[in-house]
This record gives structure tokens, C-alpha cells and sequence, in this order.
């Protein structure tokens, strides 16, 4: 592998780090099986590459692809919380409503913004290399967001989300309102997942209505990737645990599709990520036997 893509394969493992962080907030802390994340990916970089496209300042622009992502997981929330939907369900309509709206917010299957002012031409110094610097640029707003997920989830309100998805029952009998909790944690769960869009599309040179397609399922990858390395219930362990395992699970997928004596295309990474998930899956399990063995 060339440098290039080597950095290349760390700068998209950095944007998906965001989207993991927000999926271990959904299925690890809440235990509420969400896949919003395949429409509130796309819908933060639909909002973020409109708004751009039409002179907004690219921070602004970020903020609002956030907040459009929050707002569909405050939806998805909704739904099971005061219209009494499954879980599953719930979100399972939010990503197909997400899919209309989001061809709706682009007025068109994608947005370029190839000419476009972005937040990483606005930081690119002239003397550094762009594939250079976005990597250390997303890797601040990853930095950010972890410390930032420590510190709330180490607060009252945090605590509470957390024992929302450990006991239900048991929290609410402690004076927590569950309800609100949910919402909460899922507007900041796919908060995390918006942003992530936003970085992406000012990185990819556009949004198209697509990209959100196995957003969830490299989420889950990079959940259980990282957790196999480093299993942990400290929450600022686990969270970078998540960050790792979207990298590792990038790299590996770089490292598979760009080495040519394994034969693999493009087309091949499903089958790759599948094969990466049941080895993480697997490895625990080995584990477990080889302990008991000694």
C-alpha cells in the first residue's frame, strides 16, 4: 500500500470512528437497535453539501448537518417513546421516511461541491499536502467528540442514559425518566452519525443520495472490531476501543482491496466486512476456551 492510501484509508476510518461512537451510544449504552444511521448519515451531508452549495459558511453548514442528524434520532425516539413503536420498527421507518427527505433537502439524486469552499480548504495550510491534512483535522474533531462523550457520560445526565439501557425499570424506580433519556441519547447518537455525513461530503467532493447505503453495518463492524481488541466497561476505554476499531476496520478493508495478489474488487467489500465481523465475533469465543482450558 502506498502512503496515500494508507492516509487515505485513516482519514475515511476517522469519519466512520464518529458514526461507531454513535452507534455504540444506540446499541451498547441504550440497547435500542437503531437504523436511523443510514439515513441520518445522508441527511447530515445533504444539509451540510446544500448549504454550502448555496454560500453558507462551511462551519455553519457542519453545525446544521449535527443538528439535522440529532433530529432524526430525536425522531426515531419519538416514536417508540410516545407513540409506544418497537425500537426496530421505529427506526426502521425513520431510514425509509430519511430516504425521500433527504432527495427532497438536495432537490436531486447528489450535490457536487468539487469548487466549493469547505472546512478543509478553509484549514489547509499551502506547504502541507490536502491528503495529508484532512487526517489530522478529523482526527481534532474525533478527539473532541471522544472527550466529550467521557465527560457527559460521566455526569448525572450520562449515568442516567447509561442505567436507562442497563435496567429500564430499575432506573425509573430511581427517579429517572427513561423517556426523556431515549431521546436524548439517540439525538446524540445520530448527532454524532450528522456530523460524520458532514465531514464526508466536504472530503468526497459532494453527497449522493447512496452514500448511507451499510452505514449501520460498518458501524457495528467497527463496534465489534474495537471491542475485540479492547474489551473494557470504562466507558473512556470503550469509546477508544470504537475510534480504533473504525480505523483497524478501514485499514483492513484498504489492505484487502488495494493488495493484488488476494484478488479482491470493490464489489468484494460486503463480503470482506462480513468475513472482518465474524472473525471479531469469533476471537472472544477462542478466548473464552483457551481460558478454561488453562
Amino acid at each position: 500500500m502506498s502512503l496515500f492510501s494508507i492516509l487515505g484509508a485513516i482519514e475515511i476510518g476517522l469519519i466512520f470512528s464518529l458514526v461507531a461512537l454513535g452507534v455504540f451510544i444506540s446499541f451498547r449504552l441504550l440497547r435500542f437497535p437503531d437504523l436511523t444511521v443510514d439515513g441520518s448519515f445522508p441527511l447530515g451531508g445533504a444539509v451540510c453539501a446544500i448549504l454550502i452549495a448555496h454560500g453558507t459558511n462551511p462551519w455553519l453548514a457542519t453545525l446544521a448537518g449535527t443538528a439535522a442528524g440529532a433530529l432524526a434520532g430525536f425522531i426515531t425516539g419519538w416514536l417508540n417513546v410516545k407513540l409506544k413503536i418497537m425500537d426496530l420498527l421505529a427506526s426502521i421507518l425513520m431510514m425509509i421516511g430519511l430516504y425521500s427527505i433527504n432527495l427532497r433537502v438536495m432537490g436531486g439524486p447528489n450535490v457536487p461541491l468539487i469548487n466549493e469552499p469547505t472546512l478543509f480548504t478553509m484549514l489547509q495550510p499551502d506547504n502541507i499536502e490536502d491528503y495529508v491534512m484532512r487526517p489530522i483535522i478529523l482526527t481534532g474533531f474525533v478527539i473532541a467528540a471522544k472527550l466529550a462523550l467521557d465527560w457527559f457520560f460521566a455526569t448525572e445526565r450520562g449515568l442516567a442514559i447509561r442505567s436507562t439501557g442497563s435496567n429500564a425499570r430499575m432506573a425509573r424506580s430511581q427517579g429517572v425518566n427513561t423517556g426523556a433519556m431515549i431521546l436524548l441519547g439517540m439525538a446524540i447518537s445520530n448527532g454524532l452519525v450528522g456530523l460524520a455525513g458532514a465531514l464526508f461530503v466536504q472530503t468526497q467532493g459532494g453527497s449522493d443520495i447512496s452514500m448511507g447505503i451499510g452505514t449501520i453495518v460498518i458501524g457495528l463492524a467497527a463496534v465489534i472490531v474495537g471491542e475485540s481488541i479492547l474489551p473494557s466497561r470504562k466507558i473512556i476505554w470503550a469509546t477508544l476501543a470504537v475510534v480504533i476499531g473504525a480505523i483497524v476496520y478501514r485499514f483492513f478493508i484498504a489492505a484487502a482491496l488495494n493488495i493484488d495478489a488476494i484478488g479482491l474488487k470493490a464489489q468484494d467489500l460486503n463480503l470482506v466486512t462480513a468475513v472482518l465481523v465474524t472473525v471479531a465475533l469469533v476471537i472472544p469465543q477462542i478466548k473464552k476456551k483457551l481460558g478454561k482450558r488453562k
